[in-house]
Order: structure tokens, then sequence, then C-alpha cells
């Protein structure tokens, strides 16, 4: 059997003993068999979807079933023409059946029902990930594969029994895994599925009931477990599918998102919503920094958000005194009572803006109970014989000058960023809504310009506009409902020729007199919408990397759009720069999880031993408690210490020697970047990895908890090389 114009594997000439056919002969007639149901599961695939585009759009629930089918087609033809053979990480071999069983990214199976691949998330695929020497989870053997541009370019063996000897290249069991870490970086993060280790898989696979917290030092793994958990709780519980809310990933910032953008299409899910605690909130694109620490320190508590409640009640307090409303027909009296009842009618937890509607509406009721007035029927047969029709009644209303300037006063439409800017201008209303502050803090809040908006500011801007609701939302609605009529009247106009061509008066046609018909015959397409806000939620699930940065404010953020408090948090304490002296059950507890669970990552696969070493005392002086996890890798080289004169002549040198590899110079604003060279804040730098890190100035970065930090964290990107540059 020969596979020299089709084989799944291009080994470089020193492994060339990796590629005697005894060893790859079955895996090369398995591939086979992958690349034959692949092209078959394309064509299958296109044709399905080209059919559903053709098909027609419906209405409704069908309109919308359609989509949701289109877009799941267009996923899994994606992913499928996105890798090909290398959907494939590996394979197991059994103990007791000696059976391969082949890992995928997907799941695949052949026209005969042989399954060719089994999904990496499925629980019959955990032993793959999970299995170690010490719980071998009944595998003889497992194979791992290293894909370059299609093909195998490495794989190694590890074994768990005598018998798993037989047939095996290559019995290093850390082998695979050390090799993947001591290749070069890119710009974006590379794929390490295949490489995942036991102790990562078991926080992967836990369950979705509460707060699950990985915690771990730099180099654990923290961002690959909270990415490859996103994808297996999609697909591994079923609560969080996606229209049942799904899954939301926060990142710390968006070049960490840039970073990671092809790791959940790589694993087989589109499905995950990516964005940074600024994307939460429309300003916070703008927003700098609070240049006052203690102005920072004042608006992070969850009761400053809590003050948002009182901000807004404010502007919710009915007339005390009655009043006399003047219609084209007679004047009618609306007491204080009245008003009372009408502002009780929205329900609880209503936003502020909608429930001035329904207010509205109950305002409305009473009037025109006072007129003797019932609710418009369309199919009432008196209703033409009326002396007032409701709806001009309404009309009439709304021409009342007193009587919405009295609404208006009494519960005014509010904009979030109106609301939020007066606390910082205006310090009889921060004090009346803030009353724990005192009178030094209240000067410390305020401000020249109310809406100069800072990344402090926008946990009370989420809070305010989930608080008001959209202004603009009844004008919204009064034109849907405008367009809904037009619709009507159009459809009746249709209906009525139809009916009149009718002779007999008869038959199935004279359904069309239904009101539930016609009313299914209104084109939805032509009715004015608005795109969600994809970001607002609620969501099933919330991942949160960094989440040692987060303050008790910004949590509010997280926790009104994840009303199942089923969270993934991933963190380190040691790397928080404001400190973080709790625990993370206290921290927690206190901004409003009670199901709490912490899993703790303590093997550093990432940073060499000689940075951990110029590392680990930086952090320790400062945090002595520090989680700093242990290394298990030397790169050979060791730590550069040099002035910052040489900062060129160490890139250049670097630049020449690896003709491949990403290499970042932090603290240096002054720095140009080039092709492959990064410049960074120490801040921006977290969750991201270089093979060469130029660390510049670190003694500027000041000797409290904050400079402490930005120096280990600066320093733990390097996976090769750190170089320290001072002056």
């Amino acid at each position: 059997m020969t596979h020299a114009a089709t084989s799944a594997f291009e080994l470089p000439d020193h492994l060339a003993p990796k590629a005697d056919p005894a060893l790859i002969a079955a895996d090369e007639a398995h591939f086979a068999a992958i690349e034959e149901s692949l092209a078959q599961a394309i064509a299958e695939l296109e044709g399905r979807l080209d059919a559903e585009r053709r098909a027609p759009g419906g209405k409704g629930r069908e309109a919308m079933d359609r989509d949701v089918e289109i877009h799941r087609l267009t996923a899994r033809l994606r992913a499928l023409r996105r890798f090909g053979l290398d959907l494939c990480l590996g394979h197991f071999v059994g103990a007791e059946d000696g059976r391969p069983v082949h890992i995928g990214r997907l799941g695949l199976t052949d026209s005969d029902g042989r399954r060719l691949l089994l999904d990496w998330r499925s629980p019959a695929a955990e032993p793959f990930f999970a299995a170690t020497h010490a719980n071998p989870m009944g595998l003889a053997s497992r194979r791992r594969y290293r894909w370059t541009r299609g093909r195998i370019s490495d794989y190694w063996d590890e074994v768990f029994t005598a018998d798993g000897l037989e047939g095996r290249a290559a019995l290093d069991d850390q082998s695979a895994f050390i090799a993947s870490l001591g290749s070069t970086r890119s710009a974006r993060m590379r794929d390490v599925l295949a490489t995942i280790q036991s102790d990562q898989d078991a926080v992967i696979r836990a369950g979705s009931r509460g707060a699950l917290v990985v915690d771990g030092g730099p180099g654990t793994g923290k961002t690959v477990v909270a990415l490859h958990r996103s994808a297996y709780l999609l697909y591994a519980d079923p609560r969080l599918g996606h229209r049942r809310g799904g899954v939301l990933f926060v990142g710390p910032h968006q070049p960490y998102l840039a970073y990671v953008a092809d790791v959940l299409p790589s694993l087989g899910e589109e499905g995950v919503q990516t964005c940074t605690l600024r994307d939460l909130v429309a300003e916070g694109a703008g927003a700098g920094v609070e240049p006052d620490p203690e102005v920072a320190r004042l608006k992070s508590s969850a009761r400053m958000v809590q003050a948002i409640e009182k901000a807004v009640g404010i502007y919710e307090e009915p007339p005390t005194e009655g009043m006399t409303v003047s219609t084209h027909w007679a004047d009618l009296r609306l007491s204080a009572q009245d008003w009372a009842d009408a502002f009780s009618a929205p329900d609880p937890g209503t936003p502020h803006n909608e429930a001035r509607e329904q207010i509205w509406e109950e305002l409305v009721t009473i009037l025109m109970d006072r007129m003797g007035l019932d609710e418009d029927d369309p199919d009432d047969p008196d209703r033409e014989d009326r002396p007032v029709s409701p709806e001009l009644f309404r009309r009439s209303l709304r021409q009342d000058e007193e009587l919405t300037a009295t609404l208006n006063r009494a519960w005014p439409l509010l904009e979030a960023a109106d609301v939020v800017g007066d606390l910082w201008t205006v310090p009889a209303y921060l004090r009346l809504c803030a009353p724990w502050l005192d009178r030094e803090e209240i000067r410390r809040l305020q401000r020249a310009d109310a809406q100069a908006w800072t990344s402090s500011d926008l946990p009370l801007l989420d809070a305010a506009r989930r608080r008001l609701g959209d202004p603009k939302a009844a004008l919204r609605r009064r034109r849907h409902d405008a367009a809904v009529a037009a619709e009507r009247a159009r459809m009746a106009d249709v209906i009525g020729d139809i009916l009149e061509a009718d002779e007999d008066g008869e038959g199935a046609v004279t359904m069309l007199r239904g009101r539930d018909l016609q009313d299914t015959l209104v084109d939805g397409s032509a009715l004015p919408a608005t795109d969600p806000d994809r970001l607002a939620g609620p969501f099933a699930h919330v991942v949160v990397d960094e989440a040692q940065e987060l303050t008790d404010a910004e949590w509010q953020m997280l926790l009104q759009r994840c009303p199942s408090r089923s969270l993934t948090i991933v963190g380190d304490r040691a790397q928080a720069r404001h400190g973080f002296a709790e625990s993370w059950q206290d921290r927690l507890e206190r901004v409003g999880l009670d199901r709490i669970e912490v899993a703790s990552l303590t093997v550093n696969y990432r940073t060499p031993q000689e940075v951990m070493a110029e590392a680990e005392p930086v952090v320790r002086a400062a945090l002595p408690d520090a989680n700093v996890p242990i290394s298990i890798r030397s790169s050979g080289v060791p730590v550069h210490h040099g002035s910052r004169a040489e900062r060129d002549a160490v890139l250049d040198a670097w630049l020449a020697a690896n003709a491949e590899g990403v290499a970042c110079v932090i603290g240096d604003p002054g720095f140009t970047e080039r092709d492959r060279v990064r410049s960074l804040t120490p801040e921006l730098s977290k969750g991201l990895e270089f093979d060469l890190v130029v660390l510049v100035a670190p003694e500027a970065f000041g000797t409290g908890v904050a400079g402490a930090v930005d120096r280990y964290v600066a320093m733990t990107r390097a996976t090769r090389q750190l170089v320290v540059l001072t002056g």
C-alpha cells in the first residue's frame, strides 16, 4: 500500500524512523477513510444549505427556525473546510479491545454509520486528555499528532501497559507537550487542543452549576482552560445552548481578544460571544482611566452601583394634587389617588422609560372610564355608532399640554448619561442618592465635565441604562403598531376583493373573514425592527478571564447578565495590580455569589525556569503568599541584564537569529513597533505570550504592589528569553 502522493505524514528527515509503515499504515488507512467521508459530508452540506436558502422564508417561528438551520449548516461547513484531515487530534488504544479510537475537533461518521472521529468534548473522548500513568483510564497507549500545513510533521506515543509497547515509536509521555511549548509564537494563540494536560482537562469538563474559580499563576494554562471550557460547556450542557442564552466570554482587553480569536473556531464552536468589560457599555470605547485613585475607589463599590436605584426613584414620584383634564367632549377630573394608582400600574422590574408608557395607558383607561368608553374592538359591529372613538379620545388626551407636562415632570423620560453625569456635577443630588458619603468624598467626586467618562463610570452607566431602558422604546412601539394597522388595512382590502369575487360566498374562502387568519397574513418583513444588543444578555453562562482585576462595581455588570449565576472565573490573586488580600470565596460572596468552587492550577507549562527564578522574588517581595507555579521547562537561555541603550541591538540580533516568532518590548512607550515586535504596557500584555520579552526600565514601574505585579506579569510573558534593561 503506497501513500506517496496522498500521505497524511510529511515527517522531516531526522524523524525518518517514525515513517516506518509498520507504525503509520493503520493511521494512513484511517485518514483515507476520513478524507473520503469529509468530501461526502461537505458535498451533502453544500446541497442542504443550497436547498434551505432556496426554500421560502416563511414567517414567525418558521422563519426563525430556517435561519437557525442555515446558521448551523454554515458553521459546520466552515469547520470542515477550515481543517480537512487535521480535524484529527490523535487516537488512543483501549487496553481491553486493542482498537484505536480517533479523537477529532468535531465528530465524523462515514456513510455506513462507522464512527471515524469522536468529538473531543464527548465523555468517551475524556481518556485522551485525562489519562496518566497513575490513572490510565483503561488505555494501553495514546498517540498525539502535530499538524503543519495540513500534514503530520511529528507524532508522539505514550504507553500505559506493557502491551502498549508493541509498534510504538516514542515513549516519553511529556515529549509532545514539551515540544509544543518550545515552538515559536505568532500573532494569534497557537492550537493547543491536542496537548491539553490532565489537570487542565479536569477543569474544562467540570460542571456548570454555580461559580467555578480557576486559580493559577502565569503559564498554568488559565486562558487555554477558559477558552476550551467555553466550547465544551456549549456542547455538553443542554442548559447552555444558544436558544437558552449561550455563553459570554469576557477578556481583559482587545489585544487579548485578537490574540485568542482563532481558538474557539478551531474547537468547533463559533457561537460564543466575546468582549471586554468596556464593550458592554456604549461609552466604554472612549472612556479614559480615572486619574484620581481615591475617586476610582469610591466608584468601585457595589453600593455606588445600587445608588442608581435611588437616583432614578427621585424621578418617579406621583403628583400630590389632582387636576382637571380638558378634552373635546368634557372636562374630566384626575385625583391624586388616580395618579398614585397609575404610577403603581407597571410591573416590578419594568425599566423606567418603558414603565412611563404603561402609566400613560393607565391614565387613559381611568379617563375613558370617566367618559363611559370601552377599549376599541375592531370586530364590534356597533363601533361606528359610538359618539366618541376611543382612538380619537386617545389622540385628544395627547394634545392636552397640561396633562403631558404634569406626567413629564413626575415621570420624565431619562437618559443614562444624564443621570450618571448629574451625580458628578450636582452635589445635592449625589448626597441624596449616596447618603453614606461624607462631605469631602462628595466634593472629590464632582467634576467640571459631567460626561468626561472614565472606566470607573462604566458600571454606573450600565446600571443606569438597565434601570432606565430605552427612552425611544414607546415611540418605536407606536410606530410598530401603526405599521401593523396599515398592514392589516392593506390585507383587509385584498381580502375584501377576494370575497367580493367569490360568487357563492361560501367555502374555505370565507375563513378569510376571521381576524386570527388575517393577522397571520400580515407581512412581518414590512414592519420596522431594531437590532438587539448582543451583549445585553441574559446569558446562560459567563466566562471571565483576568477576573482578579474586577472591582465590586464591575462584577455587577456581569451578574446582571447572568441570572443563573453560572460562571467560570479565571484569575490569579498574585497578578492583581491593586492587591487581592481576600480569598476568592470572600470576594465573590461579597459581590453576590453563593455557590463557589475553587480549582487550582499549579504547574507552569509556559515560562522557562530561568525566567521564573528571576520573576518569583519580585512578586513575593510584595505578596509573600503569592501562588507562584512551578515551571517544568528550561529554555537553556539565561536572563540577560543590560542598559536601555542595548534595546535595538538586542532586537536586531534576535530577529536575525530567528526567522519566526514574536518579540515584545514592555515598558517603553517611545518604542515604534516593527514586524514581529510588539510594544505594550504591562497591563496590556496580560494573557499574551512572546518568544522574547525586552523589559525596559522596570524600576520605573513603582515600588508598591502595582509596580511589583507589573514587573512580574511582564517577565512571565517570555516563553524563551527575557532581557531586562535598566536606566
